[in-house]
């Protein structure tokens, strides 16, 4: 077992917009519980680019390399410059192929009660590979818009057993393979028949699986979301799935991400950077703090990340202090406050 006491290397992204608010908050509440980590600071999205004309920098990626973790806030993808997402380009150099997005109510009593579910994305292949390109037409240079979507055999099956094994190891019960076989048979059947084939090799009577259809379960997400434990789907599934999990537990700000690979792991809050907000010190600090307990449990410190989540549910639930997005008043520097009372009292 790893030394409790020794110090962890982490590389440190604040990010643009809210980024550096709820980045300190953070930090505030992860200095309280006297967190492991050792902190290299870089700079990415918009940032990057007004540092070094690049929105991911070499010294960022230099960084990770070395650390093989981080923690990021989110980052301003710049318009216009041929610029690609940052976060879609870490995602590739550190083939961080699981995006792990838990929803867990942690404000009780509203439409939906009572939530804990987790969506697991692949993180790498489907349509998010960019492979985008125009047809020109009498003159129309963008008269026929064309994308291609590739999953392999093996990216499939890394992602399923990546999903069966967590899911088995945190004591889940069932997980659900999303899907679009029954219209896209080769792009989505492939996942479909990698799954149901894994689970028949090495999981079943280990945990209840099932499959269902995109859309059926964005249906059943919302009539009985309950009846869901883990969902396991490609990535513009899972990229839509998580946002609408999130919702159920009170939007963005309440919901962590955590994006891993064989090499590295990236956490994050999964929210924009709402430049609207910036530096009016109103911005809900939750989710990040929720990545930053993620980030703990990654690295061992099991006990850390329980108190870190206990210390932001009674800060919300009994203490009442919460931003504005949750309907109250607090400032995000008074949230955090209360919140470094909690841990410190505990």
């Amino acid at each position: 077992m790893s030394d409790p006491t020794a110090r962890i290397p982490a590389t440190l992204i604040a990010g643009d917009g809210i980024g550096p608010e709820i980045m300190d908050a953070t930090l505030a509440a992860l200095d309280a519980l006297g967190a492991p980590f050792d902190w290299d600071a870089q700079t990415a999205g918009l940032g990057g680019v007004q540092a070094c004309n690049d929105p991911l920098p070499p010294a960022t990626l230099d960084s990770i390399r070395r650390t093989r973790l981080a923690l990021k806030g989110p980052l301003e993808t710049p318009v216009g410059g041929g610029y690609r997402s940052s976060n879609v380009r870490l995602r590739e150099e550190f083939k961080l192929f699981a995006n792990l997005r838990p929803a867990l109510t942690v404000i009780p009593g509203g439409r939906f009660d009572k939530i804990d579910l987790v969506v697991v994305r692949e993180n790498l292949e489907g349509l998010y590979i960019g492979h985008e390109h125009y047809v020109q037409i009498d003159g129309d240079p963008h008269a026929v818009a064309m994308a291609t979507g590739i999953n392999t055999r093996a990216g499939c099956r890394r992602i399923l057993e990546y999903a069966f094994e967590h899911a088995i190891a945190t004591g889940r019960k069932k997980i659900t393979l999303v899907h679009k076989a029954n219209i896209m048979k080769a792009l989505t059947g492939i996942f479909k028949e990698t799954g149901e084939q894994l689970y028949e090799e090495k999981y079943k009577g280990r945990i209840a699986f099932d499959t269902v259809i995109v859309d059926a379960c964005a249906m059943k997400l919302v009539l009985n979301p309950w009846q869901f434990d883990v969902i396991v789907t490609t990535n513009l599934f899972g990229d839509i799935l998580s946002d609408l999990v999130a919702g159920l537990v009170g939007g963005l700000g309440m919901a962590p991400g955590a994006n891993i690979g064989a090499d590295a792991a990236i956490f994050e809050a999964v929210h924009g950077s709402a430049p609207d907000i910036a530096g009016k010190g109103i911005a809900n600090p939750v989710a990040l703090m929720l990545a930053a307990a993620m980030m703990l449990e990654h690295v061992g410190h099991l006990d850390k990340a329980r108190r870190l989540r206990q210390a932001i549910d009674a800060t919300l639930n009994i203490d009442k202090v919460r931003t504005g997005d949750l309907g109250g008043k607090a400032s995000t520097a008074a949230f955090t406050q209360a919140l470094v009372a909690r841990i410190r009292g505990a």
